[in-house]
């Protein structure tokens, strides 16, 4: 009974480090997104006036 509550512990052990890495992932993926939302607007608004 101990070997199978430990089988479980390591069990919820590696989704709790998935999802952890999972959620760093798409925290990495949105800042991407964003940086290059911003650096379009930018590279917009600096041709703009150079027209």
């Amino acid at each position: 009974m101990l070997l199978e509550l430990d089988e479980r512990v390591q069990t919820v052990k590696k989704i709790i480090i998935l999802a952890l890495v999972a959620l760093g992932a798409f925290a990495v993926y949105r800042k991407i997104q964003a940086d290059r939302a911003e650096l379009d607007l930018w590279t917009e608004a600096t041709a703009a006036s150079d027209s």
